[in-house]
């Protein structure tokens, strides 16, 4: 096991595609010579050439564009998006070519392309460098939708997705890229945990709180608070949200009989709602009390200096664990 940040431990995880696979390339505005706003490309370009790590123009649409042809061609590229907010001119790539070819195709046509995002708020950055854009993705189908929250996983899990024959989009919560963690790089790939699977990172047995990217540390800080009060909160990481895993979920459902779920992203029709009713469909008659959410709220991304007031934080989740056992 080897110490690094998560920034470093996804670059160890694409340096490690690179070399084991001549087919896979990475693509993107600056991922090349700089490295990558966050440096979570640095040095490839320089260890694998120009031809295996490629810096496009300004122009989102084109790469992914570009990424669907290789792939349709034998290759397996891996395209970054430098920021959330400027995904949407690759949207329509996205959603009409990249999700659909292989039903198109009945099977005949795979497209193994990882689109990473760095996402969320918290580095007081500018608009369109905030956003929280998951939702539209998981609600395209034909598109796998995961996201890490930690150094471990993100050195495990960018490397699964490339490995996927299925297009992955691939979040990554960008005011954790510094925050490091211990990295399982000696571990056999045939023993690290799947990458669609949720997470059970602290157990408890009075209420569960199920969060993932950004949203896991604080709640595994609310966790810890809670304690003051005599409370064991129980804490799910999902990992994966298309597909969803909720058999973790429910089972800790079953036994703690509260939940609140939290993500940054606005609350109406965000992964909060899902979970809220499958989970109310399946533990109706375990739950003690409504489901709740924390999220942020249905506006714009705020600017910096609001943006606290606009994130999910401990006080929020804690008021809502309060308001949960008020029931």
């Amino acid at each position: 096991m080897t110490s690094m940040s998560l920034a470093k431990a996804l670059n160890a995880g694409l340096r490690n595609t690179l070399d084991t696979d001549s087919k896979t390339l990475i693509m993107g505005e600056d991922v090349g010579r700089l490295g990558g706003v966050f440096r979570v490309t640095d040095g490839l370009q320089k260890d694998f050439g120009e031809h295996r790590v490629i810096d496009t123009p300004l122009a989102e649409s084109g790469i992914i564009g570009t990424a669907i042809g290789l792939a349709m061609r034998g290759y397996r590229p891996i395209c970054e998006i430098q920021f959330d907010g400027f995904v949407y001119p690759a949207y329509d790539q996205i959603v009409s070519q990249l999700a659909k070819i292989h039903y198109r195709s009945q099977g005949q046509v795979k497209l193994p392309v990882v689109i990473r995002i760095p996402y969320g708020g918290g580095i007081g950055a500018v608009e369109h460098h905030s956003e929280s854009p998951e939702a539209y993705f998981v609600h395209t189908a034909g598109l796998k939708v995961v996201t890490c929250s930690n150094p471990a996983d993100g050195y495990t899990m960018i490397q699964q997705a490339v490995a996927s024959d299925d297009p992955v989009i691939f979040f990554e919560p960008k005011r954790r890229y510094w925050e490091k963690g211990e990295v399982p790089d000696d571990v056999p790939a045939a023993d690290w945990y799947p990458l669609h699977a949720a997470r059970v990172v602290r157990p408890g047995t009075d209420a569960t709180l199920v969060g993932y990217g950004p949203m896991v540390r604080t709640l595994l800080e609310s966790a810890e608070a809670a304690t003051e009060d005599g409370r064991d909160l129980e804490v799910i990481d999902l990992r994966t949200l298309s597909p969803l895993d909720l058999e973790a979920v429910y089972a800790s459902v079953e036994r703690t009989g509260r939940l609140i779920v939290v993500h940054e992203a606005p609350g109406t029709l965000g992964m909060g709602a899902e979970i809220a009713a499958r989970v109310t469909e399946r533990c109706f008659y375990s739950l003690e009390a409504p489901v709740l959410r924390v999220t942020g709220y249905d506006t714009p991304y705020p600017p910096s200096r609001l943006e606290d007031d606009y994130l999910p934080d401990l006080d929020r989740v804690l008021d809502a664990v309060d308001r949960s056992f008020g029931f």
